[in-house]
């Protein structure tokens, strides 16, 4: 059955099975969230998590057992992938941005303007920023380190990433 599409019918309903159990799995573990659960038309499972600590190959080992040991490969031919939203990924959840008050984010808002600045705050509804830039002195020629602030609300925010510091 592998590699052959299967009928919405069997994966809509592998998908609600498949969805209960992440549920229950997450129930157990409050410090861990679902970013993204999808079943592909062969029956491929695909589960992105983050968590408030991080997450580490145990969590998603976790997640993929509630999954996989409580599903019937007699009954559905499956495949499952777990894995965490990688450092790269874009900030989606508010729970995202509160894990991450203090480290530097690159936002584009709707309107696509980028700011770069450090996260001082989040909520549910938006995020505070603060940043340093350079700007022509009010009284004479050169320039003067200012520091700016931003409140942006998630709801304006069209993309927003983590940058990762070496």
């Amino acid at each position: 059955m592998r590699g052959r599409k299967v009928p919405s019918f069997y994966t809509n309903m592998l998908k609600q099975k498949a969805e209960k159990l992440l549920q229950e799995a997450l129930d157990e573990r409050q410090d861990l969230f679902l970013i993204d659960m999808s079943v592909g038309s062969d029956n491929a499972i695909k589960v992105v998590i983050d968590g408030d600590n991080g997450v580490l190959v145990e969590d998603c080992m976790y997640i993929s057992r509630a999954i996989e040991h409580n599903l019937d490969r007699e009954e559905e031919d499956f495949s499952l992938e777990v894995l965490s939203a990688g450092a790269a990924s874009p900030l989606t959840l508010p729970r995202q941005y509160k894990k991450n008050v203090g480290r530097t984010l690159e936002v584009k808002t709707k309107d696509d303007k980028k700011i770069e600045g450090k996260l001082e705050a989040a909520d549910s509804n938006a995020i505070q920023l603060k940043w340093k830039a350079r700007e022509p002195k009010p009284v004479g020629k050169g320039k003067v380190t200012v520091t700016k602030e931003a409140t942006i609300a998630l709801e304006d925010i069209k993309e927003a990433k983590v940058i990762i510091k070496f």
